[in-house]
Formats: structure tokens, C-alpha cells, sequence
């Protein structure tokens, strides 16, 4: 059995107090980081961890940290991800509700490495306890001097905020966040220049995700070695998966990377509820989706890439022989065309036509040129809109017309969906 490492204070009743987190040794990681590496340091060791960022795309979190230029006269800004809107992800919740500090922890590490003052928490507004409790833990840290003017008396100062969002899904592109954070509309920029260069307030920003920041105690408490013996060498360390779905036994597991899913979903999981699994979406909605046939594929970044899809956010969905394919892209469809800000065409006005043209096919009302209309939105849309939105809403939809074509056929010629 894997032991747990993000998870290992979930199941003490007081996870959430700094009293539970500092006997479980919270905070050792920090002071070991002050009193014996200077933020230069900081940055190569979290380099040769090769910890990948746990919020979606999975860049190299010590080469971004490094982007941030040293001779610039403008401050730097530390800002966690912690909106946390793609369908089917529920760890970065699950972190904040039940131990908060270890993300806090973590941001002080990040904060020193790159010599931000200020570092602000983007979450949610819908995850209420998260947001109390996090708020709680600052306060509590700041009182322990983890947080302050003079973190440890080693002359660091930090002070961290809670930004509350406002439940849009684009919030968790990086630079809407960032729009979030000053008051605009969030709304995707054009980019160059990255957040490293000029982020938030036109300031080098470096953003992370709450998983990510989770990991850096670890790293810096246990050693390099120790986490680059975790899963493959392209994506180590431990990993929060987030199952749910048509599975016996859903819920939140940490698994090194590189589990298939297979494994994820009969260990793990119980299997599928009829038995027999139809297709997995391995990483939150906008992953690309498997048939059956491509279950002994590796859950991790370099596998799921090589297949066409994504590891994302690590939400693995299942869908069972009773599911069915058409109304389940139409659904996320829907949701993708609702969650567009509106900024660029191609999303915009493209999203819109793929869901009229499925809720069409889902009535029974398609026709076979439908699908070839849907195919030539998708080739439209992908790689033409300013942030992934539009990528991920048209491969997904591109996965499904491939995979599961002969559904989309029956839909149309039976004028209707076969399982309702």
C-alpha cells in the first residue's frame, strides 16, 4: 500500500489546527529552508525534484520560479490557484478543509524563492469552509510568527490574503485570475508576457496550484531523492487523484503517477458500477476521454500526452456500459460554451454551434452531416482562442466523435437516445 504523504493528516480529527500540523512536524520543512538555503538554492533543488505543477498542464514548477528576473525594480507576487472549477476535481478542497497549513507552508518556501512580500490565495467563493479555514490558519500562522514581518527571525516577511472568486470556471486561467485579483472582468490576456515577467499589478507574479504548493514541505523535509523515487522519472512524486463517476467506491486516493487506470479504477475504486467500464476521462473534463480498449494506459504526464489526452487536474470519471457517450459531451459542452468569457471568437460563437448541433443529435433530430459539421468546429476552434478553454472544450469533443462515433450514428438513425 502506498503510504500517504498529502493525505497522511486527513484522518486526524483536528487535521485543520496548526496545533495537529506542528505535531505532525508542520513547519520543520520551512525552518530547515530559512536557516540553510538562500532562495537561489531554493529554486534548484525544487528544479532537480522536477516537480510538475498539479493543476493542469503540469510545467515544471522550479523552471517557472526561475523565469522570475532577478535585477527587475518592481516586487514580486506569489498567488495560489485555489478556484478550482474543472468538473470532477475535488483535491485542492479536500487540502484546504482538512490541512491547510501544509499549502501555507509550502507558499512561504515559494514566497522566499522568489522574494515575493505578498502572496494572495484565489479560492472559490462556494468553498466556504475552505475559505475559513484558511483564513483561520494565516491568522494562526501569523500569531506563530510563520506569517509576519519576521518569519522565524530570519528577516523574511510575508503576508498572505484570501481573494474570494466569484464561481467562474475561466478564474482558473492564470491571468483572468490575475484580473480577477485588481478588480476587471476575468477575462484570458495575450501572452507574451507570461505572469513571471509581468503579472499581477504588472509585476512578476508566479502562480501555483494547491497541490503544488503541498508538495514543497516534503521535498525540502525528505529530500530530492526520496521524491524523484516516487512514480516515473518524468513525473514524480506523490499524486492526489479525484475518482468519481459511475465507480463503487469514489473518492479522493493518492497513488504515486504512473498507476494506469485500470489499476486506479479495480484498486482503487471497486470498478465500475454495472461492471463494465465504457470510457474514462483521466483528467477533469476538458481530458480528452478512453474507451475501454485504453485502460492500461499510465496516469501520468508524459503517458496521457503520448495517448492524446491530458492528466489535468487528476479527475479520473468513469462511465459504465449504461452511460451514455452523446449526452455526456453535450452536458460538458454545455458547460464549456456557459464558462466562456466571451473574449475570442472561436470559443465564443464556435462552443455555442457544438452545443445546439448535440442537444440536436441528443433529440434525435441529427443528421450524419452533423458530425462532420462538429468535426470542422472542433478543427476551428483548437488552438485558436486565447487560453485553453477552447482547446479543452473541442478535444474532448473531438475524442468522443472518434472513440464513440457508432453512438453518435445510432443517436441519428434511431431518432433518439438508446439508453434513456
Amino acid at each position: 500500500m502506498f503510504e500517504k504523504v498529502l493525505l497522511k493528516n486527513m484522518d486526524h480529527p483536528e487535521s485543520h489546527t496548526i496545533g495537529a500540523y506542528e505535531a505532525a512536524g508542520g513547519y520543520k520543512a520551512l525552518a530547515t529552508v530559512l536557516k540553510k538555503y538562500t532562495p537561489d538554492e531554493v529554486i534548484k533543488q525544487v528544479k532537480a525534484s522536477n516537480l510538475r505543477g498539479r493543476g493542469g498542464a503540469g510545467f515544471p514548477t522550479g523552471l517557472k520560479w526561475s523565469f522570475v528576473p532577478k535585477d527587475s525594480a518592481k516586487i514580486p507576487y506569489l498567488c495560489c490557484n485555489a478556484d478550482e472549477g474543472e468538473p470532477g476535481t475535488f483535491k485542492d478542497r479536500a487540502l484546504m478543509e482538512k490541512d491547510p497549513h501544509m499549502m501555507i507552508e509550502g507558499m512561504i518556501i515559494a514566497a522566499y524563492a522568489i522574494g515575493a512580500k505578498i502572496a494572495y490565495i484565489y479560492i472559490r467563493g462556494e468553498y466556504e469552509l475552505c475559505i475559513n479555514r484558511v483564513e483561520k490558519a494565516i491568522k494562526d500562522a501569523t500569531e506563530k510568527e510563520y506569517l509576519g514581518a519576521d518569519i522565524l527571525k530570519s528577516g523574511f516577511a510575508l503576508e498572505v490574503y484570501v481573494h474570494r472568486g466569484a464561481g467562474a470556471y475561466i478564474c482558473g486561467e492564470e491571468t483572468a485570475l490575475l484580473e480577477s485579483i485588481e478588480g476587471r472582468r476575468a477575462q484570458p490576456k495575450l501572452k507574451p508576457p507570461f505572469p513571471a515577467i509581468s503579472g499581477l499589478y504588472d509585476c512578476p507574479t508566479v502562480i501555483n496550484n494547491v497541490e503544488t504548493f503541498a508538495c514543497l514541505p516534503h521535498i525540502f523535509e525528505r529530500g530530492v531523492d526520496w521524491f524523484c523515487s516516487i512514480g516515473p522519472e518524468g513525473s514524480p512524486g506523490p499524486k492526489l487523484f479525484c475518482l468519481s463517476g459511475q465507480i463503487n467506491k469514489p473518492g479522493l486516493y493518492e497513488a504515486p503517477m504512473g498507476i494506469t487506470m485500470r489499476e486506479m479504477i479495480e484498486e482503487y475504486g471497486g470498478g465500475a458500477c454495472s461492471g463494465q467500464v465504457k470510457a474514462v476521462i483521466p483528467g477533469g473534463v476538458s481530458a480528452p476521454m478512453f474507451p475501454v480498449s485504453d485502460l492500461d494506459i499510465k496516469l501520468d504526464f508524459e503517458s496521457l500526452a503520448a495517448a492524446g489526452s491530458m492528466l489535468g487536474s487528476a479527475g479520473v470519471i468513469v462511465l459504465d456500459d449504461s452511460a451514455c457517450v452523446v449526452n455526456t459531451i453535450t452536458r460538458i459542452t454545455e458547460f464549456f460554451n456557459h464558462e466562456s468569457c466571451g473574449k475570442c471568437t472561436p470559443c465564443r460563437e464556435g462552443l455555442d454551434w457544438c452545443a445546439k448541433i448535440l442537444r440536436r443529435l441528443e433529440s434525435g433530430d441529427g443528421k450524419l452531416e452533423d458530425l462532420d459539421q462538429l468535426e470542422a468546429l472542433c478543427s476551428t476552434i483548437f488552438g485558436n482562442s486565447f487560453c485553453a478553454l477552447g482547446v479543452g472544450a473541442s478535444w474532448a469533443l473531438q475524442a468522443a466523435l472518434k472513440h464513440f462515433r457508432a453512438e453518435f450514428v445510432q443517436h441519428i438513425e434511431e431518432k433518439g437516445c438508446p439508453f434513456h
